[in-house]
């Protein structure tokens, strides 16, 4: 079999990525309550520089202070980007050292807007999350005027991104943020010119990518993070998923991430089980089985497009790897978690030192009490899924800091530092509203 893990890739805008492996996007948290990028963000991403990989997407980072997916993310806007320039300069540098492109993703939250930073979040309409025990506000539905400056801040940012050192951006549309509420009609029940057929529900991306390509130029990449489906009932289908990807294509994006699912349906979390179970589509268990999550829902979005594809979730295997990448269903893979618990797995696989990426996937233990990952009961499989995002974020805080990770640390104690942290994280940013 071809090994073409360690070939590099020609992006339409001219581009070469250095091999097909791209960090995935994790959000850090590690911003402190003003939002703004500071030198945490540079170990961070040198440490993965370091790590010989081709792309690295940083966590989304926000074009609304307003609308955050966490207190402690980095917003960039009008009025904050000068006191972090530097910062963000200096971040730059980090993570493309080693010949690596580093991505800005860009996004906006909308709905999922924690209620705590904003009780009224903007989004296209106002059907609010379903979420019980956690705490979301009933969203404002948005204005012409408010979706004409939601563009002008995906392009502001995109802007700041190109002039201070970042190779390119991805604008984040999946997971349930607010580009993809616009995609799913169960959330945007619109009847202007933003809601209602795909093509118009599609709209606000078309018009970030114009004004964005316009702005940072034909060799800039953008990207956009697509969902295949929202797994839910009523929502953004695979079909149109492959409309929105023509779509993309035709406005010049240079590469589509497939991926899945929202906060109501985390897919992206390695979640079979609804939290809402109501809205809950199912999926075949052959793709379930596959290593790819979403590599299925690729092939068919294949079919109808040229360019190129990333697929991100679950891989683990160079060989699922390579067969992924000699298939030509995507030609570039994204790998999330492994590089949280050791920032060079991906240079030992390249090198040909690992075969199988580790997982450290662990097990909450409540003093006698083991909650089994395996466990057919929903709310235990959502807990250990939590608790174990608790700890790769853990690890991340942890490069930040110039450390590398405890890969000896307990699940529970990740669990409450990390609980900890986000209390501490709200604290500060209500203080610097």
């Amino acid at each position: 079999m071809q090994n073409l893990i360690n070939e590099s890739f020609t992006l339409p805008c001219g581009q070469v990525i250095k091999n097909r492996v791209c960090k995935a996007a994790m959000t850090e948290r590690i911003a402190k309550g003003n939002n703004l990028a500071h030198q945490g963000h540079a170990n961070l991403y040198e440490r993965w520089a370091e790590g010989d990989i081709g792309i690295s997407l940083t966590g989304n980072v926000q074009v609304d202070r307003r609308n955050l997916e966490g207190p402690a993310n980095v917003a960039i806007d009008q009025n904050n980007y000068k006191d972090q320039l530097d910062a963000l300069n200096t971040w730059a540098r980090a993570g493309t050292k080693n010949n690596t492109q580093l991505w800005m993703q860009i996004s906006h939250a909308g709905r999922q807007t924690p209620g705590e930073i904003n009780s009224s979040p903007m989004a296209p309409s106002d059907i609010g999350l379903k979420i019980p025990g956690k705490n979301f506000g009933t969203p404002t539905p948005m204005t012409e005027e408010d979706i004409l400056d939601v563009i002008d801040r995906f392009v502001f940012t995109a802007k700041i991104a190109r002039d201070t050192g970042f190779t390119g951006v991805q604008f984040h549309s999946a997971h349930g943020y607010l580009l993809s509420e616009f995609l799913s009609p169960d959330i945007n029940n619109r009847t202007d010119a933003w809601g209602g057929s795909i093509e118009n529900r599609a709209r606000i991306h078309l018009e970030i990518i114009k004004r964005c390509r316009q702005e940072v130029g034909e060799d800039f990449p953008i990207s956009v993070k697509l969902n295949s489906a929202d797994f839910q009932k009523g929502g953004f289908s695979p079909d149109e998923s492959i409309k929105v990807a023509q779509m993309l294509e035709n406005a010049g994006v240079d590469i589509i991430e497939i991926s899945g699912g929202t906060y109501e349906q985390p897919k992206l979390i390695g979640v079979e089980a609804s939290i809402n179970a109501k809205r809950s589509e199912k999926r075949k268990e052959s793709t379930i089985a596959r290593e790819a999550y979403f590599l299925e829902y690729a092939q068919d979005i294949r079919k109808a497009v040229s360019i190129p594809l990333m697929v991100t979730g679950g891989f683990r295997t160079r060989e699922g790897i390579n067969d992924a990448l000699q298939s030509n269903v995507c030609q570039i893979v994204g790998i999330g978690r492994p590089l949280c618990a050791d920032p060079y797995c991906i240079k030992k696989m390249l090198s040909g030192e690992l075969e199988t990426l580790p997982s450290f996937e662990k097990t909450l233990s409540l003093g006698p009490y083991i909650l089994s990952p395996s466990s057919p009961f929903t709310l235990i499989k959502v807990i250990n899924a939590f608790a174990s995002m608790a700890w790769f974020y853990q690890q991340i805080k942890n490069m930040a800091k110039g450390l590398m990770p405890n890969q000896e640390q307990k699940l529970f104690n990740a669990f409450t530092a990390d609980m900890k942290a986000d209390k501490l994280a709200l604290k500060d940013y209500l203080n610097n509203k």
